[in-house]
């Protein structure tokens, strides 16, 4: 088997492309990265180390994509991944468009052409942030969530967000570009008959993440906390009550390895979630005393000054992707949060790679 994944370099295609060359004997996985974003590069020599080549292209580039070898399977983990993104002063809401549409544009044109399955990392954050922002909770343990006693929107149980819920706008850029790459690349598989799985992932979190808040904010606490950085809860009252899940990216390879097998299966749902659930989901005060209990206390500041697109509660219900695939992680909450920590332990000035 022949994999390309696009963004072969950040923290998910490198964690992906590593786990996936030592689950599938005989694979041959190659990919590209512009290597425009901070840290990306030191990945470069661990994948080649393990037989994995990488190449300098850019997913926004019709030539550098056509240039690609053949493949079997493309997985498009290139994208910025920040919910602010194209919104935040100093950040081009073009540029956001161009990675991560038109960039996943230019690789369906790939597989149209090669006839090269399609595999989506897509994310929670393509659902309706206004009915999430406005959902009530309530606080338990120091964290929040939803209020069973009161009406529930569509598409929310106990268990977490299901595909059932809307999507809405607004979802912010980031959201609005993955949602649209989903909608073409089904579009795209059907009419010129290749398979496309797309896979909606909570947080992604494990060790080797850049730590910026927008973008990876288990690495981002751990390692702020670690060395002493000041911290801040914003918004919801400046409690840090606010919950997300988190998933470990080499959970991911078990089930991208069952979906590229089957190939295209009539009656498959092809849009599934896939996260960490309940089970790995916490709120920012159980962080802090998680660090507080490893590194030694730490004062982290109130700040409830509202954010656009910041919601209460986050966490995905994969009842139907575990039920499809027989999927379940394997790595603990637990297990993720001191990976995160031996390697901020290990790697003293990871946040100053981690900025622009």
């Amino acid at each position: 088997m022949k994999i390309i994944i696009s963004g072969i370099c950040g923290f998910a295609g490198s964690t992906l492309a590593k786990a996936l060359k030592e689950r599938i004997a005989g694979a041959k996985i190659f990919g590209f990265d512009n290597f425009i974003r901070p840290g990306s590069e030191i990945n470069r020599q661990g994948l080649k180390s393990m037989g994995i080549g990488v190449m300098h292209g850019d997913v926004r580039s019709v030539t550098d994509v056509e240039a690609l070898p053949a493949a079997d399977w493309v997985i498009d983990a290139a994208a910025n991944p920040s919910v602010l993104a194209g919104s935040a002063p100093g950040s081009s809401s073009r540029q956001v468009v161009e990675h991560n549409l038109l960039g996943t544009v230019n690789l369906l044109e790939y597989c149209k052409a090669r006839k090269a399955g399609f595999v989506l990392p897509s994310t929670s954050r393509v659902y309706a942030i206004e009915p999430l922002a406005e959902l009530k909770v309530r606080v338990k343990d120091k964290a929040f969530v939803p209020d069973m006693k009161r009406k529930l929107p569509p598409g929310i149980t106990a268990k977490g967000v299901s595909e059932q819920f809307s999507t809405a706008a607004p979802v912010s850029l980031y959201g609005s570009t993955k949602l649209a790459s989903e909608a073409l690349a089904l579009e795209y598989g059907a009419t010129f008959d290749f398979p496309v799985w797309i896979n909606r992932c909570g947080v992604l979190a494990g060790a080797g993440q850049f730590g910026r808040a927008d973008q990876g904010i288990f690495s981002f606490w751990i390692n702020s906390w670690l060395r002493r950085r000041p911290l801040k809860y914003l918004g919801f009252g400046g409690r840090g009550y606010q919950v997300r899940d988190c998933l470990h990216p080499a959970d991911l390879a078990p089930l991208l390895i069952k979906q590229m097998k089957s190939g295209s299966l009539g009656q498959q749902p092809r849009t599934v979630n896939i996260s960490g659930g309940m089970e790995r989901s916490m709120s920012l005060a159980q962080l802090s005393e998680w660090c507080a209990d490893r590194f030694g206390p730490h004062k982290v500041m109130a700040d409830g000054s509202e954010r656009r697109f910041d919601i209460p509660w986050m966490v995905l219900d994969s009842k139907l992707g575990r039920k499809t695939w027989g999927w379940e992680p394997e790595v603990s909450l637990e297990s993720i949060l001191d990976e995160i920590a031996r390697h901020a332990e290990s790697h003293p000035n990871w946040l100053e790679m981690s900025v622009p």
